[in-house]
């Protein structure tokens, strides 16, 4: 328990307190009790023996030790230590019962890598990725709803900066505690209040030559501000954002200005010098029977050569467990090697390139629409004259369509006119059985589309010498013809 709050008398609220798995503990509706859990989630427990009159008295104890008071005419109350934050809210204005809600913010890093890999916070090659990426010195905000778990992150992504670099962090309300956590390093803790401003406190920041810059919620428009200024100016920045996606975290800035700064011109400066938004998602999982956080999406944010802003969704998981993988762009893996920081292309998607090799030598081009089959099969005039069909089996060349019919009706004749001869010779007969193969053959050619459209030269004297070789020998029919040898 905090020093500062050791002689407040917490009664059946320390158990909650003291409990390591509990992040925030809600009073209301006259008694009812919430709880959020790391485990479990959100849940209301029953018989706490917590009620008004408790609660009224840890108030007045916190008013008195942080010097302020609690009535009517100063209806709200927030306390604040090293670990824990309460807010409170008078009856004059909450009509059901007085209300509170602590928040637990131990100077500790809850996420272990270990740990959020085997629980499925995150995927191991994200983590690695971005590891690299706070290595590079990337600027980074993390967007999510209120108890996902932003701040928890984003301590853990500073906890892997180098020892040598030095960290402001500047928050209005104290939940980051690096300075507490890491004791030995250069770190200053800054805290905004009604003196000091984010602008106020931001100069001064610079006048400090950090490093890094840890916003530990951008809420207004000062802390936009003091986001834009910082990076603009070449510091590196760590900060969290509410927002339901990381897409859309720009738009989220620009939201939360009071001014009439161009919207084109701010997506501009956000997208060149902020470099990659992460969204934590925290729910409910059936699957898992308990509340589970985890990393859902990584974007990254570029300014085309045409100065357009836009994203790039290296990481995205779906509500139904889909999965979408991109590499980085070319502006971001420049922009980590002039922070001296080498990252390999396919860092997130191995085969992405080889894949794209593939397809740019193998893929067909479908742009072109394929004929028509019956088109195919039928030749035109032009074709029946010019064009001869290579053999699929042998790839020799034979004669056109019309051209096999006047060949095999010339054989028929041939044919019959031998009559009863039976005196054919060899070479006759290896003719009659070419010119049936040839004709075999030029069926299953024009029923091949793929050789239909292939011209063979000297087609004609092929097709002479077809027809010398199936005439039969004159001399030979003229002495075996009965008639004539009558």
């Amino acid at each position: 328990m905090d020093a500062q709050f050791q002689q407040v008398d917490f009664g059946p609220l320390r158990q909650f307190l003291d409990n390591d798995d509990v992040t925030d503990i809600s009073y209301s509706n006259g008694g009812q009790v919430w709880i959020k859990t790391l485990s479990k989630g959100v849940y209301r427990v029953e018989n706490t023996g917590i009620d008004n009159t408790l609660v009224e008295k840890i108030a007045f104890q916190c008013a008195n030790t942080m010097g302020k008071s609690f009535n009517m005419a100063n209806p709200f109350l927030d306390a604040e230590s090293a670990e824990l934050r309460l807010n409170f809210v008078h009856d004059s204005i909450a009509r059901n019962g007085v209300a509170l809600l602590v928040r637990k913010t131990p100077a500790k890093i809850r996420l272990v890598k270990e740990k959020i890999i085997e629980d499925d916070y995150i995927r191991l090659d994200i983590h690695d990725f971005l590891m690299k990426c706070v290595e590079g010195h990337c600027n980074i905000l993390v967007s999510g709803e209120t108890g996902s778990g932003k701040t928890e992150f984003i301590k853990y992504l500073a906890a892997h900066t180098k020892e040598n670099e030095k960290i402001i962090t500047i928050e209005d309300t104290l939940e980051l505690h690096l300075d507490k956590i890491f004791p030995t390093r250069d770190i200053v803790a800054m805290k905004t209040n009604n003196i000091a401003s984010y602008s106020d406190v931001l100069v001064t920041c610079m006048r400090q030559n950090p490093r890094w810059i840890l916003l530990s919620e951008v809420r207004s428009a000062e802390a936009v501000m003091a986001v834009r200024n910082s990076i603009s100016s070449g510091h590196n920045i760590l900060s969290t954002i509410h927002a339901d996606k990381a897409e859309s975290i720009p738009n989220r800035l620009y939201s939360l200005l009071e001014s009439n700064i161009d919207l084109e011109q701010f997506l501009r400066s956000i997208h060149r010098y902020v470099q990659l938004g992460v969204h934590v998602k925290g729910y409910y999982s059936k699957e898992r029977q308990k509340f589970h956080r985890e990393i859902a999406e990584v974007v990254e944010f570029y300014v085309t050569e045409d100065n357009e802003p836009k994203s790039n969704i290296l990481y995205k998981k779906t509500p139904d467990g889909k999965i979408t993988l991109h590499n980085p762009t070319k502006y971001l893996l420049g922009y980590l090697e002039s922070q001296g920081l080498i990252m390999q292309p396919d860092i997130l998607v191995k085969e992405q390139f080889k894949e794209a090799k593939d397809e740019k030598e193998y893929k067909v081009d479908d742009s072109t629409p394929m004929p028509n089959r019956n088109e195919i099969d039928k030749p035109t005039v032009n074709q029946t004259q010019q064009t001869s069909y290579p053999n699929p089996i042998n790839n020799n060349a034979i004669i056109n369509p019309n051209q096999v019919i006047n060949q095999r009706m010339q054989n028929q004749t041939n044919t019959n006119n031998l009559g009863n001869n039976q005196m054919i010779n060899n070479n006759q007969m290896q003719s009659l059985i070419n010119n049936q193969s040839n004709t075999n053959n030029n069926q299953m050619s024009m029923q091949n589309p793929i050789y239909s459209q292939n011209t063979i030269p000297n087609n004609y004297m092929n097709n002479q010498n077809i027809m010398q070789n199936n005439m039969p020998n004159k001399a030979n029919i003229i002495q075996n013809n009965p008639i004539n040898n009558q």
